[in-house]
């Protein structure tokens, strides 16, 4: 009888470590009536209607409460909104940043990250969208069986940005709002669902700390088998 109860408060406390954590496989984006002008602020009625979840572990699958990233994500017939909230300690910002062309290897610097797929057969290509703490961006086209999957930069999805840093409160705040023609070829639809994983590098390259929604469990981000689900949503529901 003593075993059993100490099986079922094993996995009672794992429940709700994993709620704690935010490191449910599924991200609700909830419906918006109307397109909005893309907006880092998270005060406002349009990020406070969504759901978050929390990237709080390193790609291994290890604790990083210490830059838990909140990502935030609304959704209507034509784009996908991502809102990412970002605590650091050290910012690693590229010299000369240029926010009117994207920036290849913006992978290097602090960056956020979603990627995201509609094809559930060929889980190999996705799409790849990161924004910088200074507003640089790059979008990608990535497919896995070609041998340099970098190449996919000189996609253009047509992507829009913002970004903001506040640095008395050591937070930086990075919106992307991404059509959705350029992640399928119809609209979305309710209960729909996008396969898709979040990731954050921070820090400066001595000190760099990797942060993931859904750990790959390997030293890149880049591993589809671990991507978790999107789901589109209606608030009424």
């Amino acid at each position: 009888m003593r075993s059993l109860l100490a099986i079922c408060v094993l996995v009672l406390l794992s429940a709700v470590t994993t709620s704690a954590t935010g490191n449910d496989t599924v991200f609700t984006s909830l419906r918006a009536s109307a397109d909005v002008a893309l907006s880092t602020d998270p005060g406002l009625p349009f990020w406070r209607g969504a759901r978050p979840v929390y990237a709080d572990r390193g790609p291994m699958g290890q604790p990083e409460e210490r830059y838990r990233t909140e990502i935030r994500s609304r959704w209507t017939e034509k784009n996908l909104y991502f809102l990412f909230i970002c605590p650091y300690d050290e910012l690693n910002l590229k010299p000369s940043p240029s926010t009117t062309t994207e920036t290849y290897g913006l992978w290097n610097w602090d960056v956020a990250e979603v990627f995201i797929g509609s094809d559930f057969e060929n889980i190999r290509h996705y799409k790849e969208f990161e924004i910088s703490p200074q507003g640089e961006w790059i979008d990608l086209d990535i497919d896995l069986t070609k041998p340099h999957h970098e190449d996919g930069w000189k996609w253009n999805s047509g992507f829009q940005v913002a970004a903001r840093i506040d640095p008395a409160a050591k937070i930086w705040y990075g919106a992307m709002r991404i059509p959705f023609s350029a992640l399928q070829s119809r609209p979305p639809i309710i209960n729909e669902s996008l396969r898709i994983n979040l990731f954050r590098s921070q820090g400066p390259a001595s000190n760099r700390v990797q942060i993931t929604w859904q750990p790959t469990m390997s030293s890149t981000f880049h591993v589809p088998e671990k991507f978790g689900l999107l789901s589109l949503q209606d608030p009424g529901n």
